[in-house]
């Protein structure tokens, strides 16, 4: 079997996540020998959106492709890049005429490829286009040219980002959820063949909330007046999905979930 091992790095969150991403990269391209490795970074500047070095810095270290979401367009610089950059995508459901673009297709280690793409859910976030007509109308011209696609599925509840899974089985190779930071234990191969998990997990500072300055948002909850949030600097913790597809299928044949602390580093 001709396989393409692939790893997606969870919602990257400030100088803390991109501490913990440029940390752990070298140590699982040691033990997992990745040919594509994907990153969510849609918080990696400051907790919100991205910057074209911050882009740049994931590229120098050997990601191949950026997924963003909600926090696509908070820092405005991005107008400047995303329609230049063609390994960065924003979620696809954004209406007709949105700068950038919703899915790519990256080329890793030995030539392997993969097309990513990146939607967003409706429930409690900004109403977008529908993500399953969506993702229909993409695959029905992208499946004649890629066998091996993942889907950065960037939503709130789980209810919908299982229901994704279950729509796409059997049609792309992976559904992972992002946005809501927190890993989810329930990685498995559906019955059709997709790999699923409801949440990878953030990278950034794990004494944080959803590696936010804590303080700020309990002053948030506790007396419902606006306050401005900031990333966290503290110790980071990493989670990140590994997957191994088969090339000639499309499907998934493993997906384990990766969970690292900094304090509990172990490797020299």
């Amino acid at each position: 079997m001709d396989k393409i091992r692939v790893l997606f790095v969870g919602d990257i969150v400030g100088a803390a996540g991109r501490k913990a991403l440029k940390e752990m990269l070298p140590i699982l391209k040691r033990t997992k020998n990745p040919e594509l490795i994907i990153v969510n970074g849609e918080n990696a500047a400051g907790g919100r959106g991205i910057t074209a070095a911050i882009a740049k810095e994931f590229y120098d270290q050997g990601v191949h492709g950026i997924t963003l979401g909600n926090h696509t367009w908070d820092n405005k610089d991005i107008f400047d890049f995303i329609d230049k950059e063609d390994r960065l995508i924003r979620p696809a459901n954004y209406p007709p005429g949105t700068p950038g673009r919703g899915f790519t297709t990256v080329k890793g280690a030995n030539g392997k490829e993969l097309t990513i793409v990146n939607i967003q859910g409706r429930t409690y976030l900004p109403p977008l286009d529908c993500p399953f007509q969506t993702i229909d109308a993409i695959l029905e011209k992208q499946k004649k040219k890629s066998k091996c696609i993942l889907v950065d599925f960037h939503a709130e509840v789980t209810s919908e980002k299982i229901a994704m899974g279950w729509h796409l089985d059997g049609k792309v190779s992976a559904v992972l959820g992002t946005h809501t930071h927190v890993q989810t234990r329930d990685e498995r191969i559906l019955p059709q063949g997709t790999a699923y998990v409801t949440d990878v997990g953030m990278v950034g500072a794990r004494d944080g909330v959803l590696g936010m300055e804590r303080q700020a948002v309990l002053q948030k909850f506790k007396t419902g007046l606006p306050v401005r949030f900031t990333a966290d600097e503290g110790k980071w913790q990493f989670h990140a999905a590994y997957m191994e597809l088969d090339e000639n299928t499309g499907l998934a044949t493993k997906v384990e979930l990766i969970r690292q602390f900094e304090t509990e580093m172990v490797w020299a």
